[in-house]
Formats: C-alpha cells, structure tokens, sequence
C-alpha cells in the first residue's frame, strides 16, 4: 500500500467516526421517542403496576433519556453495545449470530446481479435502440420500478406455492438433518428466491447505468483507434471500453449496498430467513431498543466500510486516480 493510500485511508476511517456518532445518537432518540413501551412488552398484559416499575428500573429506562443515552454511548466507547431486553444476551452476540445469513444473501445477490447487469448493459450498448437493446431497456426499468415486498411476495405466490419448485421461508429444511453437499444444495434451494427479490432492483439499475456509460466511452478517440486498429469486438468492448466505463457502475454499486440493506429487512421478513432485517423487523415489534440501535451501529459501519472499499477500487480500475 502506498504511503498516499495509507493516508487516505486513515483520513477516511477518521471522518467516520463522527458520522456514526451521530448515527448513535439520532437512531438512540428516533428508537426511543416512538410510540410503545418494551417493558408492557415484556411483562405481558396482566402485570402489576408495581412489577412493571421494577422492571422499567432494571433496564434502566426509568431515567431521563439524555441520560439513558450518555450511558449507552459511553456504553458503545467499551465495544459494549448493551443487553437484549427479549434475548437475554448480548447486543453484539445476537446480532453477529445473524450477520452470516444477511452476508450470504446480500453477497449473493450483489454478485449475481453486479454480473448479470453488466453484461446485459454491454450487450445493450453494442447495438443501441435495437429490439434487443429496446426490450433490455424496458425490462429493467420495469424492475427498477418493483417494490421489494411486493416482488417477494409474488415470487412466493408464482414459485413457492403454485408450482411448488423453491421452498418459501427458512434458510435450510428443518424436516431432515442435512450434512455436506446436500446441505449446501439445500441452502442454494432456499436462496433462489429471497436473491431474485433482492437482486433484481440493483440489477436493473446496473444494466440501465452500464448500458449509459458504455455508450459515452464508445463514442471516445481511443475506442476508435481500437476499432482502427482491426481489434476483435470482444477486446474493444471489454478490454479497453468497459474498464473505462465501469467506474460510475462502481459507484452506483456502493451506493446501492444501502439500498440494499433496507431491502434486505423486507426480503428477510416475507421470507422467514433468519438474518439481520429479521432480527431489526422482530426488534422493532417487541420494542427491544438495544437489539434495534445496535443493529444500525453495525450496518451504519458496513456501509461506511463499503464506501471506502469502493474509493479504493477506483485506483485498480483507473491508474490515473490519485489519492490525497
């Protein structure tokens, strides 16, 4: 790594930490202020007054809320992010049970959709306001415009129960104990769906912004040398246009990871899969603040992460981008 890179790198990681500060700190009073009690929650419809007091006292949400949150961000300056109301646990130990299921699934669509979106969209640009060109357009416009939940739910109406081909909830069939490459098979039999609703919004935009870029660097000098030159389509459209055209694709890709996340919360609630957006849609529904903020604190720090991740690639993609 170079010694620019280094810096920039450190520079970037400093500005975070006050972006996720005040992530902290809004999420902790927006969670807070809204309406329900965790603790009527928790001790059911026939609690006494006197045990709910005892309770709200326990978890501390008998006190001021600026004090509750000077408390808690001192909390979080531990690595500590606070107790479950409902689990029992620790904050970060529920959720990291989770990150693995929500990786597969976003890693999974990210790359499918990243893949196949960027070779429909050189495709399209090959031949421009071509059927084939026109259809691709049209098609990707109509998933650009789909709502997560929607598409979801009529996936499993389609796939799941009309036709019964893709089981419609879980991550893994719990009818049989599965081990080795059946397993894995199962999972993948599972993922079908939850990655086509969660994947198909990124990849029409993908396909729509690869297709648009790819048209303007066709139209530059050296893509004609290239042409001049009597080099094959292949090694004009991917060698030397489509590295050029990628870095807008880039960006519109780590810009999409947080779309996706919040994407993420629906897919995983119509599909039972047991990741992070379960866990915040069930947090949300039993007033577990802790579980709620904590989930945002770490999701706030893989967005932020992404985006970094994404600068960095710019230097591999183009050499002439400098780091200051």
């Amino acid at each position: 790594m170079s010694a620019s890179l280094r810096t920039y790198t450190i520079r970037r990681v400093l500005e975070a930490v006050p972006l996720i500060f005040g992530v902290i700190v809004v999420t902790f009073i927006i969670v807070h202020l809204a309406p329900g009690d965790p603790v009527q929650v928790l001790a059911g419809e026939g609690a006494t007054q006197e045990y709910i007091e005892m309770m709200r006292e326990r978890l501390g949400l008998n006190k001021p809320l600026y004090e509750q949150l000077a408390i808690y961000v001192a909390t979080v300056l531990r690595a500590d992010l606070g107790y479950s109301f409902v689990h029992g646990q620790p904050v970060l130990q529920v959720v990291l049970e989770r990150v693995p299921a929500t990786l597969l699934l976003m890693s999974t669509a990210l790359a499918v959709s990243s893949t196949l979106g960027v070779s429909l969209g050189v495709i399209s640009s090959k031949n421009p306001y071509s059927v084939k060109d026109n259809v691709t357009t049209s098609v990707s416009l109509l998933g650009y415009s789909l709502p997560v939940f929607w598409l979801a739910q009529i996936l499993i109406m389609l796939f799941g129960v009309r036709l019964g081909w893709f089981p419609i909830q879980g991550i893994m069939s719990v009818r049989e104990e599965l081990t080795g490459f059946p397993h894995v098979l199962d999972v993948v039999h599972h993922l079908v769906l939850p990655v086509i609703a969660l994947g198909v919004f990124n990849l029409a935009l993908v396909t729509r912004m690869t297709r648009a870029s790819m048209l303007e660097v066709l139209k530059e000098d050296f893509v004609v040398t290239a042409w001049s030159k009597g080099l094959d389509e292949n090694a004009v459209l991917y060698r030397h246009a489509l590295r050029n055209a990628l870095l807008p694709v880039v960006t519109i890709i780590g810009l999409n990871l947080g779309h996706m996340l919040a994407g993420a919360v629906l897919t995983e609630t119509v599909f039972g899969w047991p990741g992070m957006g379960r866990l915040m849609y069930d947090a949300i529904s039993s007033r577990d603040y802790p579980v709620l903020v904590g989930n945002f604190i770490i999701v706030s720090i893989a967005v932020v992460t992404a985006n970094l991740i994404t600068d960095l690639v710019y230097g591999f993609l183009d050499p002439r981008i400098r780091y200051r």
